[in-house]
C-alpha cells in the first residue's frame, strides 16, 4: 500500500514537473565514472534524483535541468531529454513485477570523509582518485578528526591501505630502510605522544572503536585493500599485544591468537593470525598470490539480487558487466570461512573459496569492503605512478566505488527477512 502511494506521487510529479533527463549507465554510456558526479551534484543542488536499478546498468532518472545538461555536456557524460509520458512507461517497466528492476529514490548528497594521513597525494587510493575524476567533494580525515568526534558531521568514510594493528603495513622486511617508512613510522609515533597514547597500536585501536561507534549510529564504512582485514583485527585484538618489537618496542604476546575475540569484529571471525613480523601478511582471511594461480583467469562475479526484496545489495553490484577483472592489494581477497555468516557476498571468484566484495550491518549502519588496491592497476607496487582513470572511464571495478558513494543517498527501503 506504501509502495503504490509512493508510486503514485512520482507519476504525479513527472506528470507535473518539465521532462526528465535520463543518464543511461549501460555500454552506451561515454563516460560511467563521471556520470556519478553529474548525479551528485545535481542532488547537491536540490535536483528531484531517481536510480533505477537494474535498468541499463543501473540508469539515472533526474528532472530536468539546464545546469544538469551543461553539466553532462561538459563532462563528456550521455543523456538524453526525455518527455513526462516516457519518463512514466520507463518507470511503469522498471516498478513491472515481471522485471527484476526498482526505482530508488536518491534523498541528498552524502557527507563523505576519507582517512588519510597529512601528506596524503589523491592518487594513493583508487576511491581518492575516483572521487577527484568524478568531481565529488570530500574532507580528509586523520587520527585527531576521528578522535576528536568530526565523523559526526559526515555520512561516509573511506578507509584503504590503513594498518590498524600498528605494525605498519608489515612491510618491515622490504622496506625499514627506506626514508618514507622510517618517517611514516615517526609521524605515527608523534601523533599517538601528542593525542596521548602510549603506542601507536592503542591509538589506532581507539580510531577503530571510533570508526565502529560512527556505523553503530547509522555511518557508512567503505574499506579496501588492507583497511579491510586490519580493521577487523584490531578489533578482535583489543587488549592484546600482537606487534613485535620492532613495531613497538615489545614483545608480542605468544598466546594472542587464542585472547583473540571475534565477538569484536564486524565481518571476519576464526582468522588465524600471521604473527612472523618479516612475513607481508596480516592473517589468513587474505588470499595468497600463490592461490590466484593464472592472473589472466582472474575474474570475479557479481551476484544477481533481488532489486525489488533485496535493494541495498542491489544498488552496490549496479554495473554494464557482472564479470569483472580482478587486481591485487596487501589484502587482495577474503577467504570464505573467515567470513561471518551475516554479512552478504556481493561478488566472489567463482568455483573458489575467493570473495571480493562482502556487504553487511553493524547496528544502524552499513559497511562495504572491496578486496584489492586498484581496479585497473593489477599488481600496484610502492611509488607505481598514479592511475589516469580518463583511460577508465567505463571501468567497471571503478564502479563498484561509486556505487557505494551514492548509496547513502538513496531512500532506504525495509528489505524483505
Amino acid at each position: 500500500m506504501i509502495k503504490t502511494v509512493l508510486l503514485s506521487l512520482i507519476f504525479v510529479q513527472i506528470l507535473l514537473s518539465q521532462n526528465k533527463i535520463l543518464i543511461p549507465m549501460d555500454v552506451t554510456q561515454t563516460d560511467h565514472l563521471k556520470a556519478y558526479g553529474v548525479t551528485f551534484r545535481a542532488l547537491e543542488n536540490g535536483v528531484i534524483s531517481d536510480w533505477l536499478l537494474n535498468y541499463r546498468g543501473g540508469s539515472f532518472l533526474l528532472d530536468y535541468n539546464d545546469r544538469v545538461v551543461v553539466d553532462c555536456r561538459i563532462q563528456g557524460v550521455s543523456f538524453s531529454e526525455i518527455s513526462s509520458s516516457q519518463a512514466i512507461s520507463i518507470l511503469s517497466e522498471v516498478q513491472s513485477e515481471d522485471n527484476n528492476t526498482d526505482v530508488v529514490r536518491l534523498e541528498k548528497a552524502p557527507k563523505i570523509a576519507v582517512y588519510v594521513p597529512p601528506n596524503f597525494l589523491p592518487w594513493d587510493d583508487a576511491v581518492t582518485l575516483a572521487l577527484e575524476y568524478a568531481g565529488v567533494p570530500y574532507e580528509k580525515y586523520w587520527n585527531e578528526e576521528i578522535l576528536r568526534g568530526d565523523l559526526e558531521k559526515v555520512d561516509w568514510l573511506h578507509l584503504h591501505h590503513e594498518d590498524f594493528t600498528g605494525q605498519y603495513g608489515k612491510f618491515y622486511s622490504s622496506f625499514s630502510n627506506a626514508q618514507w617508512y622510517i618517517e611514516n613510522q615517526l609521524r605515527f609515533e608523534a601523533d599517538a605522544k601528542r593525542l596521548g597514547f602510549r603506542k601507536v597500536s592503542e591509538m589506532l585501536l581507539a580510531v577503530a572503536n571510533t570508526i565502529k561507534g560512527f556505523i553503530g549510529n547509522g555511518g557508512f564504512l567503505f574499506a579496501m585493500c588492507s583497511a579491510t582485514d586490519s580493521y577487523d583485527i584490531a578489533l578482535a585484538a583489543e587488549g592484546v599485544d600482537i606487534c613485535a618489537p620492532m613495531f613497538d618496542g615489545d614483545a608480542a604476546n605468544p598466546n594472542a591468537q587464542d585472547l583473540l575475540d571475534f565477538t569484536r569484529t564486524i565481518a571476519f571471525e576464526n582468522f588465524i593470525l600471521e604473527t612472523n613480523p618479516y612475513i607481508y601478511e596480516y592473517s589468513d582471511i587474505d588470499i595468497q598470490p600463490v592461490e590466484i594461480l593464472d592472473y589472466q583467469n582472474d575474474y570475479f562475479t557479481l551476484f544477481d539480487f533481488s532489486a525489488k526484496y533485496d535493494p541495498v545489495p542491489t544498488m552496490l553490484t549496479q554495473n554494464h558487466a557482472n564479470v569483472i577483472k580482478g587486481f591485487m592489494g596487501q589484502t587482495t581477497m577474503f577467504r570464505r570461512n573467515r567470513i561471518k555468516n551475516s554479512v552478504i557476498i556481493l561478488g566472489e571468484r567463482r568455483g573458489t573459496d575467493q570473495i571480493k566484495y562482502i556487504h553487511g550491518n553493524f547496528g544502524r549502519g552499513f559497511f562495504t569492503f572491496y578486496g584489492g588496491h586498484d581496479p585497473e592497476d593489477y599488481q600496484h607496487a610502492v611509488n607505481d605512478p598514479p592511475t589516469e582513470l580518463t583511460l577508465h572511464k567505463n571501468s567497471p571495478g571503478y564502479r563498484l566505488i561509486l556505487n557505494n558513494i551514492l548509496f547513502p543517498a538513496a531512500k532506504k527501503k525495509k528489505q524483505k527477512t
